[in-house]
């Protein structure tokens, strides 16, 4: 097939992801996008400029080669384009879904300047779904290996992204690796964050299944500081480096009257209550309770997570109360679509100032003020100011809030060798290596709460540091 010239690729149209209607998958927790077809994946690759010096590559935290994928797309190589992806990206099915390319690589596509983007994580993600029904039907052979007998031991504690990416890389460099995870399954933020309407826990488990195929052991249901500590990890058990990317799951509050009532959820409690221990399911051992009237406050994904699941568990009224406006709204533009659509009131421009109760201790409602905005400050964010005399009530049943994670001290203070941050953050140097020589940290528990791909990153970048610092050290 002749290569296509540049007008014929501008004249593509955008392809746009097929989900299901707003008012069915409201009721379930089956995955809202459908995925692209290979007719349409063949055709959104096309509209790829192929440019000769991609800055889409430069804004990818684990640099995949965006371009090359996207051409083996439209020639119909989608496994070749798959196993492209994963030299670099151990988990493509995951960042397809959740990652915010419109936020990274997506915003310094070229094309963008022209109509729209190029729609690179939908691409990642149908080449690695094409990869994984490929190899579930036989035709292609999952990759495996095994560390040696006599290969050096590594620990990874926490198996969400950033513990999972390092796990894969020292793997492939021929480590015995063993990840410690505190819950019963392995995922991390991936399993109890993110609901299954958006990151279905099969394709987590899929891609824990291939580190397990590479040698990766997870242990669960330890928690490294409790369970066992760093240096018994090291001195004990003869691990000769230790990466922590424990994540930082510490929910923060507002600090205002009623935070303690009956009802009151923190986003991370009521999210990991549903996703990790099935309280989605109305027979569950441990059901979480269902409010008729729910308000989320907050704007960002985690919020949006949880407003969406509350519809889902028979909510009649959802709000989403955010004190700036949706322009400002730090969620991904498709969740905030979604979210529309399911039925999700929106309001904004809103702050609580209390949370109100009935006789028996129960949520009966909050109390807010409107906000408005103010001049942009040095950073280019316009700040917030309440409007006097603008109190008024949202009645409700159930609040959870979703502004925001701290660092959980547990594993900190369990290794007060460890230098710390202001803010608790563990503190590492430019190799991503700690105060305590041999033990490297990444992810949430270093940069604060960021996303799936920075934390992948930082997962893959610290595991060449630790080969290196083995390499001269074990």
């Amino acid at each position: 097939m002749a290569e296509l010239t540049k007008k014929e690729r501008v004249a593509i149209p955008a392809q746009q992801m097929p989900e299901r209607p707003g008012n069915e998958r409201n009721k379930d927790f089956k995955e809202v996008n459908l995925g692209l077809s290979q007719e349409q994946a063949v055709l959104e690759a096309s509209r790829c400029l192929q440019c000769k010096n991609p800055p889409c590559v430069s804004d990818c935290p684990v640099s995949v080669n965006i371009p090359e994928f996207i051409r083996l797309i439209s020639e119909r190589k989608f496994i070749e384009a798959a196993l492209l992806i994963r030299r670099d990206n151990s988990l493509p099915a995951i960042t397809g879904r959740v990652c915010p390319q419109e936020k990274q690589c997506q915003s310094r596509c070229l094309r963008g300047k022209i109509d729209s983007s190029v729609a690179i994580g939908w691409l990642e993600r149908f080449a690695a779904d094409y990869l994984a029904a490929a190899q579930a039907a036989g035709e292609v052979s999952a990759e495996t290996m095994a560390a040696k007998s006599d290969a050096i031991k590594v620990a990874v504690v926490g198996s969400g992204p950033a513990g999972l990416a390092c796990a894969g890389e020292l793997a492939r460099m021929g480590y015995a690796v063993t990840v410690f995870e505190a819950f019963h399954k392995a995922g991390g933020v991936l399993v109890y964050g993110i609901p299954e309407f958006r990151l279905p826990n099969d394709i987590v488990e899929r891609e824990v299944q291939q580190l397990k195929s590479n040698g990766v052991v997870f242990e669960t249901n330890v928690i490294v500081g409790r369970t066992v500590k760093i240096h018994e990890l090291m001195e004990e058990e003869h691990f000769k480096a230790v990466f922590i990317a424990n994540g930082a799951g510490l929910p923060s509050f507002m600090g205002i009257t009623g935070e303690n009532l009956k009802g009151v959820y923190s986003a991370n409690e009521y999210l990991t209550r549903s996703n990790l221990m099935g309280a989605f399911d109305r027979n569950s051992d441990t059901p979480i309770t269902a409010g008729k009237k729910v308000c989320v406050v907050g704007g960002g994904n985690t919020a949006m997570d949880a407003v969406r699941t509350s519809i889902r568990l028979g909510s009649e009224q959802s709000h989403l109360v955010y004190r700036r406006d949706l322009a400002q709204m730090p969620a991904r533009i498709e969740e905030v679509h979604h979210a529309e659509q399911e039925g999700v009131i929106f309001d904004l421009l809103t702050s609580p100032i209390e949370i109100l109760a009935d006789e028996n201790g129960w949520v009966s409602g909050i109390k807010c003020v409107k906000m408005q905005l103010k001049e942009a400050d040095a950073s280019g964010r316009q700040g917030v100011t309440q409007i006097p005399n603008s109190e008024f009530i949202i009645e409700c049943d159930q609040v959870i809030m979703a502004i925001g994670i701290k660092a959980n001290p547990l594993l900190t203070a369990a290794t007060p060798e460890l230098n710390l941050n202001a803010k608790g953050y563990i503190q590492t140097d430019a190799t991503g290596m700690t105060s305590i020589p041999g033990v490297f940290a990444g992810g949430d528990i270093v940069r604060g709460a960021a996303t799936v791909i920075l934390a992948m990153g930082d997962g893959k970048k610290t595991a060449e540091s630790m080969n290196n610092w083995l390499s001269a050290n074990a």
